[in-house]
């Protein structure tokens, strides 16, 4: 019956090619895409996630998390479309938690390997050890390096070493040391992880590092809610959440460090990041507003040049000195697998089309300022794809009409539908994409829907229900 409410409410989406303007209400959205000026690459390993260095140690029974053989973790990233594993954390400098053995590594990096990710991997910073890291280093250049994306050195540092410049000289101290020709002479490094309220280290970093030749990106974390332990009302949370407040404050956060990263040829990536620091906020971070909002958040990167970003995840993530559960988790383990939660739903949801480069898509009219994100990626064999991102929180004057202009040269429409039960941006459970949820064992059956049109269309109209995301597809003919 659930399932039945799910498709009944997909076949709501419905496409059209009537031009006359008596179809339009004063809820209809234009949006341009402009497929001839194809802009930048998404990278391949865009999607990511960061857990604790602390997950990389073996369970108290002495199996691995991160093992080749936790079949269902290794389908799970696939499913989703991770390409990326950051392993870092505040454990990754806590003195109190064990620095990974050689052992503890090789089921890492074997994990990796049938993931198909590459792993970024933290060091020790705080009351640390260069040499040992640069053993470290050596160890994992040798065995894993195809394996290796780059090394971090140090977790949020701004936290323990208040001022930049005795930052700045300290990570010089271990890169030196790693890279030397004793070591591991072709190491990558990404830095500085800062926390958000200290971005501009990331514009330091830049500046004083670029010239080396061993920097991969720069890294940088985001959190645009904050702590997720000053959140008091949850409604009002999960409503600030999708506003264009919280959109705003992302251009204030990227101006204070993104211009000098290009300017220095350098790429750069949100290498931690989620909606609220602190493990999130409980009936938020795990609702499906979080969803809405991851899937414009991986966009909104996307399409101003980030090389990709890591949502932080975990059954459990350290805050502080402290585990708090985690609320914002993109999966959590299960009996017989993993519950994908509702920001997982958007991860599936970018993967399904993200694969190729920007394209102008830019909203010409918008009659009611109605919260509607749209976003155009051709891929490389020419096919098209839209992901419309309705983030009004409730219906007023029935469903969003959005009218997909510029794409003449497309045709044999298709779509994907992302939507909660009962249109609701509280749901934690029951969410859907195309029709099909994602199982405990990472199985996924969803399928993409013809849209009805007709031979010659140059628009297409989409029926887009309050709190509801879609991906139209489109084949050059």
């Amino acid at each position: 019956m659930k399932l039945g409410r799910h498709l009944r409410a997909a076949a709501m989406i419905m496409a059209t090619a009537v031009f006359s303007a008596a179809l339009w209400s004063q809820s209809a959205v234009t949006i341009r895409v402009d497929a001839s000026q194809p802009g930048a690459l998404i990278s391949e390993d865009f999607l990511g996630l960061s857990f604790e260095t602390a997950r990389v140690l073996p369970n108290p029974d002495g199996t691995y998390y991160f093992s080749a053989q936790n079949e269902h973790l290794v389908a799970l990233f696939r499913t989703l479309g991770i390409r990326s594993l950051r392993i870092g954390g505040n454990t990754a400098d806590r003195g109190t938690i064990a620095i990974p053995s050689h052992a503890d590594i090789d089921n890492l990096f074997a994990f990796a390997q049938k993931a198909g990710v590459k792993v970024i991997y933290t060091f020790r910073l705080r009351e640390g050890n260069p040499h040992q890291a640069a053993e470290t280093a050596k160890y994992i250049m040798e065995r894993h390096g195809a394996d290796l994306k780059c090394f971090a050195i140090g977790n949020e540092p701004n936290v323990f070493a208040a001022e930049y410049p005795k930052y700045r000289d300290e990570w010089k101290r271990y890169a030196v040391l790693i890279a030397s020709p004793a070591y591991a002479p072709d190491a990558k490094f990404c830095g500085p992880n800062a926390t958000p309220g200290r971005s501009r280290w990331s514009k330091d970093f830049a500046e004083d590092f670029a010239e080396k030749g061993y920097i991969e990106f720069i890294s940088q974390h985001a959190y645009p809610g904050g702590s997720g332990r000053n959140v008091k009302d949850q409604a009002a949370a999960r409503e600030a959440m999708l506003s264009t407040r919280w959109i705003d404050s992302y251009a204030d956060f990227s101006e204070t460090f993104v211009p000098a990263v290009k300017a220095k040829g350098l790429t750069y990536r949100i290498e931690e990041t989620n909606n609220f620091f602190h493990g999130g906020a409980e009936g938020v971070s795990d609702s499906f507003a979080a969803a809405l909002w991851g899937l414009d958040f991986l966009y909104w990167w996307a399409f101003r040049g980030a090389a990709g970003l890591n949502f932080h995840t975990g059954d459990s993530v350290a805050a502080g000195d402290a585990n708090n559960r985690c609320h914002y988790a993109v999966f959590t383990t299960s009996p017989k697998g993993y519950w994908v939660r509702p920001l997982g739903y958007a991860i599936k949801a970018f993967d399904l089309g993200s694969h190729g480069r920007t394209v102008p898509t830019v909203v010409v009219s918008n009659a009611g300022t109605k919260n509607v994100s749209a976003y155009g990626v051709l891929s490389d064999n020419g096919d098209l794809y839209v992901t419309l991102i309705n983030k009004e929180t409730r219906s007023v004057d029935g469903d969003t009409k959005v009218l997909l202009q510029g794409i003449d040269a497309f045709f044999d429409p298709e779509i994907v539908v992302l939507s909660a039960p009962g249109g609701s941006i509280a749901a934690a459970s029951g969410i859907t994409l195309a029709g099909a949820q994602i199982s405990e064992d990472a199985a996924w059956e969803g399928k993409w829907k013809a849209l009805p049109s007709e031979s010659g269309n140059r628009q297409i109209v989409v029926e887009l229900p309050a709190a509801t995301a879609a991906v139209v597809r489109m084949r050059r003919q």
